[in-house]
């Protein structure tokens, strides 16, 4: 049982943690949006800057996990206290990894050469990543309020994510088959939309844990997926 001075340091051991993790949340949105921008406009001088913010992402990251790692060790902390820790622990690698896809979308807006750019594919990406973002937003305010009813539509919602990846794949292959030219610019673009479906994964794997911190189990229903069968053979995890 904690004191009361033990209680107040641990509270605000807390509020830091959820701070912290709460300002590489912004980042991973400030990374999504700007990268779709920088894929769809082909604008790489803000693609390099995604790149360059991925480190300050990194860094965030790091310091949740010392953070997390010393209140447990000078805390003790019991049942749902230890949850709130592993669960900012979980997030904050979820928001790395967001990020990370994020800077991959970036390096690839270089290799978009030449001028096919079919406005029918680049909305559907950028749709995608709108849907994707939205996800993220709705997750993180379910996690700073512990929100479980927020957080499972968050979950549900992964499967429309999926279905348009899929639905993206087939007409990516599409253009492919019609005139060889494509294939490199319909790659690429692949690529992108894989990463984006992941950022979805990534999101949902948030709610999952915002379930975890406020009931004490996880969510064990088996995660709604769209038909993706058919792209995950080709672009593997």
């Amino acid at each position: 049982m904690m004191n009361e001075h033990t209680a107040k340091a641990f509270d605000s051991d807390l509020q830091d943690l959820t701070r912290k993790v709460s300002e590489m949340g912004g980042l991973a949105e400030r990374e999504i949006a700007d990268s779709i921008q920088a894929l769809t406009h082909r604008d790489l001088e803000l693609a390099m800057r995604v790149i360059a913010s991925d480190p300050t992402v990194d860094a965030l990251q790091r310091e949740i996990e010392e953070k997390a790692i010393l209140t447990i060790a000078r805390r003790q902390p019991m049942a749902i206290d230890l949850r709130e820790i592993v669960g900012a622990l979980r997030v904050a690698n979820d928001l790395e990894r967001i990020g990370d896809l994020a800077k991959n979308i970036g390096k690839r807006v270089n290799a978009l050469e030449g001028d096919f750019q079919p406005t029918k594919l680049i909305r559907g990406v950028e749709h995608m990543a709108a849907l994707v973002l939205n996800q993220l937003k709705l997750v993180l305010d379910a996690y700073a309020g512990r929100d479980i009813v927020a957080a499972v539509t968050v979950w549900k919602g992964d499967e429309e994510i999926d279905a348009l990846c899929t639905s993206l794949f087939r007409e990516l292959l599409t253009y492919m088959m019609e005139d060889p030219r494509n294939i490199t610019f319909c790659t690429h673009l692949l690529f992108c939309a894989k990463n984006i479906e992941r950022m979805g994964d990534h999101a949902t794997n948030i709610a999952e844990t915002v379930y975890y911190i406020a009931e004490g189990r996880p969510l064990i229903d088996e995660r709604p997926k769209g038909d993706t069968s058919a792209f995950s053979k080709i672009i593997a995890p």
